[in-house]
């Protein structure tokens, strides 16, 4: 079976995990803390209603598939096809009220990411990839349907270059002092966006962005999107980005390894 023989399926996924988490945004719900006494990590029910409607799909869908979600953990995570779940990106965004979060929906063959999507359901925009190509879906300034392929833009030097990453104090230990010394050499930083970020670069709108301490569930379903765009997303030593830890994306092969060096300095 194809990945995009799972493109409709997706859909169906970010349908369901919109109507669960879209009712929850600009309440007055409260969030837990994920964090025990760390850095505040925020779950609201707007997480764990979303994550719980994309698993039942899956399990009456695809019962033999496994399933690694940020809420409830990991199932049957050595099968063929797993899907790769965060059903709020951005969760402290979203406590905000702020629009820059996104759900993540992923799926790996056999432990390589094949098809992504970043659903967003309060602009109604979906950002999709497998790798070869990505598109945008949503709605025009008429508010009809739209649609259009995603190409990132050239970049050949980090001085021209547009740097995104969520916030430098959500850097993990040790890796503040390498990420200054990219920030110091671009035109402009820009702070938040989670997941909407690597889909503005996507979008040719930005050139790099650099996170460190990310789980699979926060990665996965960005890589296919980015790379189908003709970008470039790794770990900091250049190598696949799938596990996650500390991640550079790029519009241009050039400015990346041009970070790479100032981040392994």
């Amino acid at each position: 079976m194809k990945p995009v023989d799972f493109v409709s399926f997706v859909d169906r996924l970010a349908d369901v995990s919109g109507e669960a988490i879209l009712p929850f945004f600009r309440s007055s719900i409260g969030a837990d803390d994920k964090s025990k006494g760390g850095v505040f990590d925020p779950v609201t029910e707007g997480d764990r209603a979303g994550e719980l409607a994309m698993r039942r799909l899956i399990n009456q869908t695809f019962p033999t598939h496994g399933i690694v979600g940020e809420e409830f953990g990991n199932q049957n995570a050595d099968a063929e096809y797993v899907w790769v779940l965060d059903p709020i990106d951005g969760t402290k965004s979203f406590i905000s009220g702020m629009p820059v979060w996104g759900t993540l929906i992923g799926l790996t063959r056999n432990q390589h990411p094949c098809y992504g999507m970043m659903h967003q359901p309060f602009t109604r925009e979906r950002f999709s990839g497998d790798g070869s190509s990505a598109v945008w879906r949503g709605f025009d300034h008429h508010n009809r349907p739209a649609e259009r392929k995603l190409r990132v833009r050239a970049c050949a030097d980090l001085a021209q270059a547009t740097l995104m990453t969520t916030h430098p104090a959500l850097l993990s230990p040790g890796t503040l002092e390498p990420y200054r010394r990219v920030e110091e050499k671009v035109r402009l930083s820009r702070y938040g966006g989670d997941c909407y970020a690597y889909c503005m670069l996507a979008s040719g709108h930005i050139d790099i962005v650099i996170e460190s301490g990310l789980k699979p569930y926060d990665i996965v379903a960005l890589i296919p999107i980015v790379e189908g765009a003709g970008g470039v997303i790794t770990n900091w030593k250049g190598e696949s980005a799938a596990s996650g830890g500390a991640i550079i994306a790029s519009c241009d092969r050039r400015i990346h390894d041009q970070a790479l060096k100032l981040l392994a300095a």
